[in-house]
């Protein structure tokens, strides 16, 4: 998983050393944090085992001491009730699930630029790396922003510190204040109007997939997709090959296409 994490972009505090420009927006020193007694640092450090060391780095640089407090000690308390129920509950041995670091584009705010898309990366990367806790959520996602959008995540931490008290209210504050009302229904009326026109095939399907991606609110049934595709074909080979198959699925139908 790599992040943007640009010193340019992360508020600094004045009392901690930024350190090698290399290192110093993913890396905090002990003596930046001497207000942390030693357990708490050490949570922390196991804490950035998680969610990575720029998330926690964030972190340290953007709340105050006791914020700091608050969230090594319930990353203790985390990691204490889950010893407890593996000491209680006898499970058979399991091969080890190693968590898995994808990849996620860093969300700028632009106009235009697909949220829902975005979102569902993050809730992909969530999931790979075994992320359970609501705030190691909400910190992870914020360490991918950039740009006006991580101006306006970090503006209301500072501002209310409490805001984001789960990652569905962190999301849901996230499309309000950057989503467009009406993407999902412009890019609903573009596919169901889409003509192949003067486009060859894999031009005409890579958009099909495209405008079919951004509808995720209300997404559009199967039946629909694959009898829209086929109708804006031009006519000709392709056209009447894939009305006498009737594929299921739109990407059986732009698989076939591609082999005409």
């Amino acid at each position: 998983m790599k992040f943007d994490t640009g010193a340019e972009d992360l508020p600094v505090d004045a009392s901690m050393s930024t350190g090698n420009p290399t290192t110093g927006a993913t890396h905090v020193a002990r003596e930046d944090c001497l207000h942390l007694a030693d357990p708490e640092w050490e949570a922390l450090q196991r804490l950035s085992t998680v969610i990575g060391e720029a998330a926690v780095a964030t972190m340290l640089r953007t709340l105050s001491p006791t914020e700091q407090h608050g969230v090594a000690l319930g990353f203790i308390m985390k990691e204490q009730r889950e010893t407890a129920a593996r000491a209680t509950v006898s499970t058979p041995s399991t091969p080890r699930v190693e968590s898995l670091k994808l990849h996620v584009n860093s969300y700028v705010g632009r106009e235009g630029e697909p949220l829902l898309r975005w979102l569902v990366e993050v809730d992909t990367a969530i999931t790979a790396r075994r992320i359970v806790d609501p705030l190691s959520k909400v910190a992870f996602a914020m360490s991918c922003l950039v740009g006006r959008a991580r101006s306006w995540a970090y503006g209301r931490r500072l501002t209310d510190p409490t805001c984001f008290s789960t990652y569905e209210v962190f999301k849901e504050e996230l499309r309000q204040a950057f989503e467009t009302p009406q993407n999902e229904f412009r890019s609903r009326a573009e596919f169901l109007d889409l003509q192949q026109g003067k486009h060859d095939v894999h031009v005409y399907a890579q958009r099909a997939r495209y405008l079919v991606s951004d509808i995720v609110t209300n997404p559009i049934d199967e039946a629909t997709k694959v009898v829209t595709f086929m109708k804006g074909l031009k006519d000709g080979p392709v056209k009447t090959y894939l009305f006498r198959e009737y594929p299921s699925t739109l990407e059986s139908a732009i698989t076939l296409a591609m082999q005409e």
